[in-house]
């Protein structure tokens, strides 16, 4: 039997990771988001440093996931925006330096398709946030090992989590819109 078939499971005939602590790889992950700027265009950004397991359960719907983000590693392209971004204005680094994600339960909607329901604290606030996930299977590579794959997305409202910096424009609207949609890319290494 080869390493990934050791890894993989099937239940109701849909394969599956093994049971067991799967290590997120920051280094073949992504962690990014999009807001709307000057209601005319999106800014994008990610973060640079950030870490997570996620326990995968004999019942898949028991499998947890943790993951934290340095706030300060936010990286936009601008680094006078990321200074502003880092600020009490926004992610208030200084008082608040983690982004942290836990979620239990993932429920399955078809196929590899699942909902993931979890609670998301940012700047000392937590409120629970729905993302759309897709399970994307198991390689075994010979140098770096079993790894599984995961896709997640889902919208946040940035006033819901004490960042409520905004100005008015001239004609209407504001600078930042207030639904920022958060995009994740996991390869997680299998632990066992």
């Amino acid at each position: 039997m080869s390493s990934t078939e050791q890894s993989v499971r099937t239940v109701d005939g849909l394969e599956l990771p093994a049971p067991g602590k799967w290590e997120i790889d920051a280094v073949h992950s992504n962690v990014s988001f999009v807001v709307r700027h000057l209601m005319v265009s999106k800014v994008r950004g990610k973060f640079g440093k950030f870490s997570g397991t996620i326990q995968v359960a004999e019942q898949p719907e028991d499998s947890k996931v943790q993951a934290s983000i340095d706030a300060a590693s936010i990286d936009t392209g601008d680094p006078n925006r990321d200074a502003h971004v880092r600020s009490a204005d926004f992610l208030d680094v200084e008082n608040h330096p983690t982004i942290t994600f836990s979620a239990s339960g993932p429920v399955q909607k078809r196929g590899t398709d699942f909902t993931l329901t979890g609670n998301l604290t940012i700047r000392g606030t937590t409120k629970p946030v729905t993302l759309d996930a897709e399970y994307l299977g198991v390689v075994t590579h010979p140098q770096m090992g079993t790894r599984m794959g995961l896709s997640a997305s889902g919208e946040i409202n940035k006033d819901d989590f004490g960042v409520s910096f905004n100005a008015a424009l001239e004609t209407g609207g504001f600078v930042l819109g207030k639904t920022i949609r958060l995009e994740v890319e996991v390869e997680a290494i299998y632990k066992g």
